[in-house]
């Protein structure tokens, strides 16, 4: 372990599905020498990515849960997190962002800044997380990495500087031109291990002289010295530019651009060298806790192993030895032995076993110090939960948690799976703060709730594989919003200020299932302005159930509509295949708001209701050849047609019909 805490990164590999980031980590773990041997993501020799342990990862090609690893590079421990592309599997990048210093985007030389970069940029700001940009796959065809740099520019709002430019393109695609040396770069030997440095070719001089001087030009705002000797004229030394990137780079107001083809192993080392040179380390990120002590004013933590401890739980799993708690600790340590306090629920939990994680491979260590992310071993804690030492009461912040949009009804099929139901259950819930479930009091089914029909699949699939559990599926639900303004307009105190809470939650109780065809209800102002109360009878329980009698007087007199989550829906697809898929669309009830070319592929955009998406994944790969992609995310809610709400309204009584 590095003691050097300047030397240590914690980074994540983000990007949009299939962009390359498992493929990338790959090569990383084998020119760091944490790997022996490279594999491929689909599993096609058998083995499969280091970082895609699960077998439905295998099997599949994409990333589930995301996965941390180690490794050195030049006397740098870099620590990673693997992230999934999905968007289903949001929560795994959004948890793994709040703990991390710094993050590699991935972007295709192809398809350029797609939906997903967006969502991952967006999630990058929110935790103010620095990053530098790799254009992979620069050996496709339609390969462009400057188009992609001008997305970066125009959609994501990044001030995108090339630190390189590429040496051929396509199927010529050879290596690339460090803007920084004026070198060229060759990746020779089996696997590209061998970086072999030569002269800039000819026909590429005056290009890279070109792209030096943007690069100068955009970088010296961050360097009064690099300014000066520009002005001057002499030659510019290479520190100088290190140090202006660097300070660009930390204060989120420049991302250096990075380019090569992982899966060619061209590229890597030159964007582990930038790793190493611009992402921070942990003490150059200002990390803060809440002192709950005083009114949760917010105090600076110190990248100090011999301080009072502060951790935070950001990911939790099930393993063959019980519960695996992922930690991130930013102020003292945590040792094995030692005692901390769980912040949320106040009691002492003593430490065991100490992990450092590689994937689904563990290495027991002694500690995990301040600026680490390791993993305790039996620790009873929730996802989020703070461990701090005894004799202070501080608490980190919460990670973003997004509502779930759709909803499934499960039901075993024997008393065993209905045993190990329970027991998976209890498990993904635990883990996964997106993935939720509840008994219907109605129907007595078991209602699963998460991020989109491919999370609920997953999720399926691994009660059946893990637990042995089989259960059959129902129509998949689409969960609706339960916003609601409550305001106390009581005057006089007609109402006693004690039972104004038991008011409000009788409303609130109400909107998990309203009268009109029990679906949640939404758009709601509740405004309480007069009432009466009663010496001896009035009790919380009474003002709830006034409440919920008040509710279902007024909602019927309130006309209400049936609404219907929108999705926006982004399709990727070779151009042959553009009017296939508007159609498809437009057969869901689609809105088509706009199709751009993008180099051979074409981005069509459009709004589509969340009923008529499911089942959509299977259908498009067999109009496309399994050459387009799509995804999904929250637009609006709005009005059901009549037609359908007459549809939804016979399956509702269907339903209640049954049920009786």
């Amino acid at each position: 372990m590095i003691t050097d805490i300047a030397n240590v990164r914690n980074i994540g590999i983000s990007a949009h599905i299939d962009s390359g980031k498992t493929t990338l980590t790959e090569r990383i773990l084998y020119y760091t020498k944490r790997i022996r041997a490279m594999h491929d993501v689909k599993g096609k020799d058998g083995v499969g990515a280091t970082m895609d342990s699960m077998e439905l990862e295998k099997e599949r090609g994409i990333t589930i849960a995301s996965a941390a690893t180690f490794c050195q590079w030049k006397g740098h421990e870099i620590n990673i997190i693997d992230t999934p592309g999905h968007v289903d599997f949001t929560i795994e990048v959004e948890r793994s962002l709040r703990v991390l210093d710094g993050a590699i985007l991935v972007l295709c030389s192809v398809g350029g800044v797609q939906s997903q970069s967006i969502t991952v940029d967006q999630q990058m700001k929110r935790y103010h997380v620095p990053c530098i940009a790799f254009i992979n796959k620069c050996d496709r065809s339609g390969a462009d990495p400057f188009r992609v740099i001008s997305q970066l520019q125009s959609k994501l709002g990044h001030n995108a500087v090339a630190m390189q430019i590429p040496i051929g393109l396509e199927i010529n695609f050879s290596g690339v031109v460090d803007l920084l040396t004026m070198k060229a770069l060759y990746f020779d030997g089996e696997h590209g291990e061998e970086v072999r440095v030569e002269e800039v070719p000819p026909e590429l001089e005056e290009k890279a002289r070109k792209k030096r001087e943007e690069m100068l030009d955009a970088i010296s705002l961050f360097s009064d010295e690099l300014t000066e000797a520009l002005l001057e004229g002499g030659p510019i030394s290479e520190d100088l530019i290190l140090e202006a990137v660097r300070r660009g780079t930390l204060a989120r107001q420049l991302t250096p651009v990075f380019m090569g083809s992982a899966y060619k192993n061209r590229g890597v080392q030159p964007l582990l060298d930038a790793v190493s040179r611009y992402l921070p380390c942990p003490s150059d990120v200002e990390n803060t806790a809440l002192d709950m002590d005083h009114e949760e004013v917010p105090v600076s933590l110190s990248c100090d192993p011999e301080q009072p401890t502060v951790a935070f739980a950001f990911k939790l799993e099930d393993g063959a030895y019980g519960q695996l708690t992922y930690i991130r600790v930013y102020q003292g340590s945590a040792a094995r032995g030692t005692t901390v306090i769980n912040a949320r629920s106040g009691k002492k939990v003593k430490i065991g076993r100490v992990v450092r994680m590689h994937a689904d491979q563990m290495e027991d260590i002694d500690a995990v110090n301040a600026g680490y992310i390791g993993a305790l071993f039996g620790i009873e804690c929730s996802s989020g939960d703070t461990f701090i030492s005894p004799g202070v009461n501080l608490t980190m912040t919460s990670m973003y948690v997004p509502e779930p949009v759709i909803s499934l009804a499960i039901v075993p099929k024997d008393n065993k799976s209905q045993t190990n139901l329970s027991k998976a259950l209890g498990r993904f819930t635990r883990e996964d703060p997106t993935f939720r479930t509840h008994v219907d009091q109605e129907t007595s089914e078991t209602i699963i709730e998460g991020m989109g029909e491919l999370h609920l699949e997953i999720y399926v699939e691994r009660m059946r594989r893990e637990y042995g559990c089989e259960v059959t599926t129902g129509h998949p639900r689409v969960a609706g919003a339960r916003e609601t303004v409550f305001i106390d307009g009581i005057k006089q105190g007609r109402i006693p200020k004690e039972f104004i809470p038991a008011v409000e939650k009788g409303f609130r109780l109400c909107l998990a299932k309203g009268p009109k065809m029990e679906f949640p209800v939404t758009g709601i102002r509740v405004v309480i302005n007069d009432g009466a109360s009663h010496a001896v009878d009035s009790s919380d329980m009474a003002f709830q159930a006034a409440a919920r009698g008040a509710f279902r007087e007024a909602y019927g007199r309130a006309k209400p509509i049936i609404l219907e989550p929108i999705m926006k829906v982004v399709v990727e697809t070779p151009t042959e295949f553009q009017g296939a898929v508007m159609g498809l669309l437009n057969q869901r009830r689609g809105m088509i708001i706009g199709a751009q070319d993008e180099g051979p592929q074409c981005v069509v955009e459009a709004q589509v209701p969340l009923a008529e998406m499911f089942g959509y994944s299977t259908v498009l790969r067999s109009a496309t050849q399994g050459k387009a992609q799509f995804t999904m995310e929250f637009a609006a809610y709005r009005q059901v047609p009549v037609s359908i709400a007459e549809k939804i309204a016979e399956e509702v009584a269907q339903r209640k019909k049954s049920a009786a």
